[in-house]
């Protein structure tokens, strides 16, 4: 038995991979749920009721979709062009970082101060993902080492920064950085909920980075990066160049998650600003296959299965690692079929 790549991947699985994914991974899960002792389907439905059965539900996935939304954004540019950014994680908590610093600083009005803040983040989060490209392309070193590296090293960073200069003297000796200003606030979509104003910049966001992909010389160029860089380089294209815009693109992506985390939800940085985002936006990037308008929809399934889980933990004594387990499961389901739709079985 071999394996043959195809010479024209099969359409059907490439479209109905997540489709599948998401089936699959629920079936499997299922299997699971079963053995903690709680009827599976009773399970599901406490899982759906709790992402979206009321509006504090459905307001509370939507506010957990938003750095979904940012980072698999930033991770879709970046594996388009093979750049491999496993440093979302650093790169959204320096963002948030530098939205804290900078808040000390600007007096302005909303209207000034909140675009001013977000740009500040998208160029904190740039930085930290040039370097390792440079590295790259310079001197060959391996991006997933460095990146995923960076990811410890900034959160060290910010352990230093909130127990010392942005450390907020108001907040009784808890680890957390000075308050991000009222004008730098993002407003808030739903009274009475977290929903803020990120959920429609998320959204904008993956408009414009389709369209860039789509219509723009730039996309067309990471693209080529991406399949063949030799051939790519042979027709003109500057890879350098390139890859150092696709490095802007997907770091700015994941800087823009922590500030807007930063300004729509928490107000301050603190250690505990992100779960684990930006590893969860490879996932989100993958199920969406690599799609930017697919992200939204990726980044809300994970939101969902998250938010839901913690709701049929507390009502069935099931443990909330099933949702984990979930999310990975379609991860593995969603490599596989698109292996098939590019390879197929020689006997």
């Amino acid at each position: 038995m071999r394996f043959e790549r195809r010479e024209h991947p099969v359409a059907a699985i490439t479209i109905g991979a997540p489709v599948l994914a998401v089936t699959v991974s629920l079936l499997l899960a299922g299997g699971l749920i079963a053995l903690a002792g709680a009827p599976v389907l009773a399970a599901y439905a406490s899982i759906f009721t709790s992402a979206f059965g009321s509006k504090l539900a459905l307001t509370e996935t939507l506010t957990r979709a938003i750095p979904l939304m940012f980072t698999g954004l930033a991770a879709a540019v970046a594996f388009r062009a093979k750049v491999w950014n496993i440093g979302a994680e650093g790169q959204l908590y320096m963002g948030a970082l530098a939205v804290a610093a900078t808040g000390l600083w600007i007096t302005a009005p909303p209207v000034v101060t909140i675009p001013v803040l977000i740009m500040v983040g998208a160029l904190a989060g740039m930085v930290l993902l040039i370097i390792p490209v440079f590295m790259r392309v310079r001197f060959g070193v391996d991006e997933v080492v460095t990146t995923l590296l960076l990811n410890f090293i900034v959160l060290l960073f910010v352990s230093l920064a909130i127990e010392g200069f942005l450390r907020d003297p108001l907040a009784f000796g808890w680890p957390q950085s000075v308050p991000i200003p009222d004008e730098g606030r993002l407003p808030k979509l739903v009274d009475r909920s977290r929903l803020h104003l990120g959920l429609v910049i998320a959204v904008g966001f993956a408009v414009m980075v389709y369209l860039i992909q789509r219509f723009t010389v730039f996309g067309l160029q990471s693209r080529a990066a991406g399949e063949s860089p030799t051939g790519a380089a042979f027709a003109g294209v500057p890879i350098t160049r390139t890859l150092l815009g696709v490095a802007c693109l997907s770091g700015g992506l994941a800087g823009v998650a922590g500030a807007v985390e930063a300004m729509g939800v928490k107000g301050f940085v603190s250690t505990d600003l992100s779960p684990g985002f930006g590893y969860s936006g490879i996932v989100v990037a993958m199920l969406a296959n690599l799609n930017p308008i697919g992200v939204i929809f990726a980044a809300l399934f994970v939101a969902a299965v998250f938010v839901g889980a913690d709701g049929m933990s507390r009502s069935m004594e099931v443990p909330t690692f099933i949702a984990d387990v979930t999310v990975s499961l379609a991860l593995l389901t969603m490599l596989i079929a698109l292996f098939f739709a590019a390879y197929r079985v020689r006997w």
